[in-house]
């Protein structure tokens, strides 16, 4: 019998719960390869969808397939690793193969009109609002008339992308745009648009200290073996990790490889970006979501094509098309942002280990304080480990001294600046040095409440207080954008009204009150959405040295200011006691993290903490940056209840717009995990069915069942088994359901 060629494909529109290799008859004179993007027939209505080839084989019995309709790229945009990659993130976060490869790809990487030239104007950026699965299903809820909203859809379903592009590229009007914006599905955010700086004439030749010269050293001997391990640098704040960086990439470099590295955010890292780009020049490309569509597509295919030596990027770099990489570093290595929120929700560090293996390259993980999965497996022999213990040029750590809030009230100074706290900014100002306040909650104050009947202004869509702020005077809703405003009085009893809790506005008030005509600036998401992006107030900070800076946690990294000896920060208690078991940690990183930007240049640094708990153990090794303690307490806690990095953490999330339906499917679904368990013998412990800490946002509620223990290939089958077999089931029409592993909040 004769045999024809087919085509292995992972089709777009596959939902999970359908999610499999789809085969395909390559029409006569069609010239297929593995990597190459095709349009296909898909579904009883044969829609014209796109699919990536997985594989070409022949066979003989092909009479009922469909056929290939359309060959969209003229060569592969992915290669075999990649593919196998894809698969790989298929099987193990819960989202469809082409999720996968969505997730590497720049959006319309296939189209064919001209490239713009970058700019560093702020620009408005158009992202998905809600988890994909619910946008998912909102756009197979759309009638057969809303073909320009699915249009947008479908490039926001690749990722986040300039407002005028969207409109450009999807053919749709603003109008149809704002109707999705409005109905909570999208979102528009302001962002600076960054782009290297032209490399000098010259840079100084990298000299390294002692601790720093034997930590390169052994890296160096890593990357020389050509097979894939992992290291972890662990150096306290100012210890000069990044001048190691360069010099192992230069190297790296020199044998022949190419360097990738990992930032959390680049908009709050523009001196990183700065110092590789007077390293590496032209050879150094830039991957960030805030690239318009052609800026991306066009670093893409230069760095695919070889003209990369180093990638410097956000958490979606790490699919950079490298094909020589010979070390990826990932630099703050702990901070959340490397966790995608959206399918594939996967962790960088993951992926990274994942292309490491296929390149037989090294993972060089670098913090000052390791994430506990990471310090763990360094404790046991699993990641090498160096360490810097001090400070580059031998620069001392901050001296630290707690402010105890319950001691400030007795004496009556309900100020968010206390008294000890004040002293130390009056020293500064008389000094002519500068001060940073750290307080991790923008706005004014946090809620307002009855003073009668205790009655607190809810969001209308969520399940949250709305938060006050002074600029416009209106109660802002943080997580669905709905804003009122300030009532006189209480809308339920017609009581007084008093707000409690502070933010970033409520400080700079107190500091104008406390000392007048001193320049104050703030740093927060409501100051850098708009005119005043992060590298326009940092340099004005910088070289203006403007007396006081108040931010919130965007402030805690990135910043090198020689004249900053004082930090303070304000409300340290309100990140402790929090419900989650990475609390602490959390807790632990940010405090340890903005008391080292003090003291950088040659005047020593203080550092002032405020908080109700001054002897809190957590607080305490934070001053101290006394990793090591930390570390040794905070495993211990998570061991006795069986946390990770000691089990694993897979949460089914469910979301409705019937809260009873929801709880009742929930429980319905517990019981069939229970039974599951027991005759498996799934080695895990069920925590739920609960709400999510925000149990309603834009009028969707949120509950969660959480598996915590050994998430092996049993385990994973088994959930991936459960999500199909959920969606399949008319009980549970309405009800949208995803899996996450090692989710951000639990």
């Amino acid at each position: 019998m004769e045999t024809v060629r087919i085509a292995r494909t992972a089709v777009d529109t596959a939902l999970f719960h359908i999610d499999r290799p789809y085969d395909y008859h390559i029409p006569p004179g069609m010239n297929l390869e593995p990597g190459q993007r095709v349009i296909v027939p898909f579904g009883n209505g044969n829609r014209r969808t796109e699919a990536m080839v997985l594989a070409v084989v022949e066979e003989s019995n092909a009479e009922k397939l469909k056929s290939v309709i359309e060959l969209l790229d003229t060569e592969p945009v992915v290669d075999g690793n990649a593919i196998r990659l894809a698969l790989w993130m298929n099987d193990r976060f819960y989202c469809t193969a082409y999720d996968a490869f969505r997730a590497m790809l720049p959006p319309d990487i296939g189209t064919s009109r001209g490239s713009k030239r970058a700019s560093d104007k702020v620009e408005r950026i158009a992202a998905l609002a809600q988890p994909l699965e619910e946008v998912i299903s909102y756009y197979d809820a759309l009638p057969r008339s809303a073909a320009a909203q699915r249009g947008i859809l479908k490039l926001l379903m690749s990722g986040s992308i300039p407002v005028a592009e969207l409109l450009e590229y999807s053919g749709a009007s603003a109008p149809t745009f704002r109707k999705l914006v409005n109905n909570g599905i999208a979102v528009i955010e302001e962002v600076e648009r960054l782009v290297i700086p032209e490399p000098p004439v010259s840079v100084p030749e990298i000299t390294l200290n002692a601790e720093q010269e034997a930590a390169y050293t052994g890296i160096v001997k890593l990357t020389e073996r050509k097979n894939a391990c992992c290291a972890l640098l662990k150096g306290v704040t100012g210890s000069g990790k990044t001048l190691v960086y360069i010099k192992i990439i230069q190297r790296v470099i020199a044998d022949g490889g190419q360097a990738l590295v990992l930032v959390p955010e680049i908009a709050l890292t523009p001196q990183l970006i700065a110092v590789f780009s007077d390293y590496f020049g032209e050879r150094a490309f830039v991957l960030h979501s805030a690239l318009g569509v052609s800026e991306r597509r066009e670093a893409w295919r230069s760095i695919r094509a070889g003209f990369a030596d180093v990638v410097v990027g956000t958490r979606s770099a790490v699919f950079a098309p490298l094909e020589r990489l010979g070390v990826i570093i990932i630099d703050e290595e702990q901070e959340y942002t490397y966790k995608s929120e959206n399918s594939p929700r996967y962790h960088a560090r993951d992926i990274a280990k994942f292309r490491c293996v296929q390149h037989g390259a090294l993972l060089l993980l670098g913090s000052a304080t390791p994430s506990l999965e990471t310090a763990y497996c360094a404790a046991k022999g699993s990641y090498e480990s160096f360490t810097l213990k001090e400070r580059y040029n031998k620069k001392t750590l901050p001296l630290v001294e707690m402010a105890d809030l319950r001691a400030e009230l007795r004496k009556g100074n309900d100020s968010t600046i206390s008294e000890p706290l004040a002293k130390e900014i009056a020293k500064n100002l008389e000094a002519g040095e500068q001060t940073i306040l750290f307080l991790n909650r923008r706005g004014f104050h946090r809620v307002s409440l009855c003073s009668d009947c205790g009655e607190t202004r809810q969001c209308q869509n969520c399940s949250v207080p709305l938060t006050y702020h002074a600029h416009n005077d209106r109660l802002l809703c943080h997580y669905c954008g709905f804003s009122a405003p300030r009532e006189g009085r209480c809308s339920k009893c017609g009581g007084g009204l008093v707000f409690f809790g502070a933010g970033t506005q409520k400080v700079v008030e107190d500091l104008n009150v406390l000392f007048p005509g001193v320049e104050i600036m703030r740093m927060d998401t409501d100051t850098t959405g708009y005119k005043g992006a992060h590298k326009e107030l940092l340099k004005k900070f910088s070289r203006s040295k403007v007396p006081v800076l108040v931010g919130t946690q965007m402030i805690t990294k990135g910043l090198d200011i020689e004249n900053v000896t004082l930090i303070g920060v304000v409300a340290a208690d309100m990140m402790l006691y929090v419900d989650d078991y990475r609390a602490n940690e959390r807790a632990f990183a940010l405090i340890a993290q903005v008391i080292g930007r003090a003291g950088r240049g040659g005047k020593p640094g203080r550092a002032v903490i405020q908080t109700m708990s001054p002897k809190h153990p957590v607080l305490l090794q934070a001053a101290m940056q006394d990793y090591d303690s930390f570390f040794e307490s905070e495993t211990q806690l998570r061991a006795a209840q069986g946390y990770p990095p000691f089990g694993e953490m897979i949460m089914l999330n469910l979301f409705s717009g019937d809260d009873e339906v929801l709880m009742r499917i929930c429980a319905a679904l517990r019981d069939e995990i229970d039974n599951a368990v027991k005759e498996l013998g799934l080695e895990v412990r069920i925590f739920g069915p609960a709400s999510a800490r925000v149990a309603k946002i834009n009028n969707r509620y949120r509950r969660h069942i959480t598996l915590c223990g050994k998430a092996d290939i049993t385990t994973r089958r088994y959930v991936a088994a459960l999500l199909r077999g959920f969606r399949t089931n008319p009980a549970n029409k309405g009800v949208v359901i995803y899996a996450d592993l090692h989710p951000n909040d639990f």
